[in-house]
């Protein structure tokens, strides 16, 4: 069985839409104040475009860990 973590980054876009980064791995002890930090600096140095215009604000972010089984076949 295999447990994969990836930290999702959602920010608002100049067009209302919303942008997603997506971190694997991200550090176990990782608190909300150190992701919103990071965020507001993604924003603030306008280190990413996307097709919606520059990221303007913060949407949301959240771990998403995903848990996979591998099935013995008899075959």
């Amino acid at each position: 069985m295999a447990v994969v973590r990836t930290l999702e980054l959602r920010f608002s876009s100049a067009a209302g839409t919303t942008v997603t980064l997506r971190v694997p791995d991200p550090k176990p002890d990782l608190t909300a104040e150190q992701v919103e930090t990071a965020m507001n600096g993604i924003i603030a140095r306008d280190v990413f475009s996307s097709s919606g215009g520059a990221l303007t604000g913060i949407a949301g972010a959240r771990i998403v860990q995903r848990e996979t089984t591998d099935l013995e076949l008899l075959g």
